[in-house]
């Protein structure tokens, strides 16, 4: 039996009643179809695809139209989870009326159900007209990959106590601007839980503890299949890199032999 659509309302319930909330990346039709049917809650067109599926150094140099290429692959795949796609570096920061066409192409074009924005207080004015235009925002506090040249690379935040001040400021900014969700990236899991309570909205970590009202990863990496890089809070479920590469080793070695074809 198909299971039904998750909704903003759907995620929403599972926080009130403490249910935990199941989040992973996935970027073509494939793959969603597969995260979607194992029965994920959702899926993130994140812009790590930059990484992980075009190579590229960082997600600084990942555009509208890539994302919108992934995002319409992984709203034909998934039929039920709900489906959040990245705003990827410069398309919200550029005015108002930019953060909501491009927001708006997302969902019109792209087949999302809602966007994420890395920021905090900064970005909120951009974040209020996003919600207001009737799109629903998912926030990204702590390390926030866009901004990887202002960090100079990846590492924990919010360590110091101004810091963590900081984040649990732009955390209520963003949810008085409308967000209804936050990511919370690689800061402290006593910080993440004190927000998540302090919080009404969803909160999903990522390197942050279990004190989140959810948790994402990303999909290549539990698989196994990204290997250039592992964040250290990553588990690996199983490794896809050496079934595919001794799959693709034995058709190499049979086409050589003649074994195949017969």
């Amino acid at each position: 039996m198909e299971r039904k659509k998750v909704t903003t309302k759907t995620l929403k319930k599972m926080k009130e009643n403490h249910e935990k909330i199941s989040m992973l990346t996935a970027y073509d039709y494939p793959m969603s179809k597969i995260v979607d049917n194992a029965g994920c809650d959702v899926i993130l067109v994140g812009d790590s695809l930059g990484n992980v599926v075009l190579g590229y150094e960082n997600t600084t140099h990942v555009t509208m139209s890539d994302m919108l290429h992934h995002t319409k692959a992984v709203s034909r795949g998934a039929k039920s989870s709900f489906i959040v796609s990245d705003m990827p570096f410069l398309s919200y920061h550029t005015g108002i009326y930019d953060a909501v066409r491009n927001a708006g192409a997302l969902i019109a074009e792209g087949g999302a159900h809602a966007v994420k924005l890395e920021g905090g207080e900064e970005i909120c004015d951009a974040v209020r007209a996003i919600v207001n235009a009737g799109i629903p925002v998912v926030g990204h506090l702590g390390l926030t990959p866009q901004h990887i040249n202002n960090f100079g690379g990846f590492s924990m935040q919010a360590k110091t106590e101004a810091a963590a001040e900081k984040l649990i400021k732009d955390a209520k900014a963003l949810q008085s601007a409308g967000a209804f969700m936050i990511v919370f990236e690689c800061i402290p899991s006593e910080l993440a839980k004190r927000v998540t309570e302090e919080l009404d909205i969803i909160t999903i970590g990522i390197g942050s503890g279990g004190g989140c009202d959810g948790q994402v990863l990303v999909l290549y990496d539990i698989l196994g299949l990204f290997d250039d890089f592992t964040p250290s809070f990553v588990k690996k479920y199983t490794n896809l890199n050496s079934i595919i590469t001794d799959g693709v080793s034995n058709y190499i070695n049979e086409v050589k032999t003649g074994v195949f074809p017969k």
